[in-house]
């Protein structure tokens, strides 16, 4: 079995070592690891979503569809292989013009920063890709569950929060 290595990186974005994947909670306050996430949408027009089960100090968050890029890829071919992995589902179409790279989630706070990616797919959801240590169930949402998600307490990412109040405004409209 291939093992996996991430990059970690410094504050200035440049690389400084490669780590094994079981080493990722282990990093100096000043490095960060290269991940990406994306919002998706499948031909009904429904937007993707997850619910990570045993992540940490957050169960039951929340979430769009994220993960590390592993060894040599790049942030669009991490996002196609988490979006496999996690849901089962395949990649259709990327927008070109929605990938932003290093987009820093809690600046002031962490240095910790995705690529974020806008993406359409198709397919039938799956679990048999996920990892071990994963327990993610994949949501496929309507207009009306986001807002009802919306104006409920349920516990979420802050990067899920503002796709899922831009899907709510624009639908489908938002990957054109």
């Amino acid at each position: 079995m291939k093992t996996i290595q991430y990059k970690v990186y410094d504050k200035e974005g440049k690389l400084r070592k490669l780590i094994n994947t079981n080493k990722e909670k282990q990093l100096n306050d000043d490095e960060w690891l290269n991940g990406v996430t994306c919002f998706v949408i499948n031909e009904k027009g429904e937007a993707l979503i997850e619910k990570r089960v045993n992540k940490g100090l957050t169960p039951g968050k929340l979430d769009l569809c994220s993960g590390h890029v592993d060894g040599e890829e790049t942030q669009t071919q991490a996002m196609i292989r988490e979006l496999k992995e996690e849901t089962g589902l395949d990649v259709i179409e990327i927008l070109k013009n929605t990938v932003k790279g290093q987009l820093f989630l809690s600046p002031g706070m962490t240095d910790e920063s995705v690529s974020l990616v806008y993406c359409t797919c198709s397919g039938e959801i799956s679990t048999e890709n996920l990892e071990e240590d994963e327990d993610i169930e994949t949501i496929l949402l309507s207009k009306e569950d986001a807002i009802k998600i919306l104006n409920s307490n349920e516990r979420c990412d802050i990067k899920f929060f503002m796709a899922l109040q831009s899907f709510v405004a624009m639908g489908d409209e938002i990957f054109k």
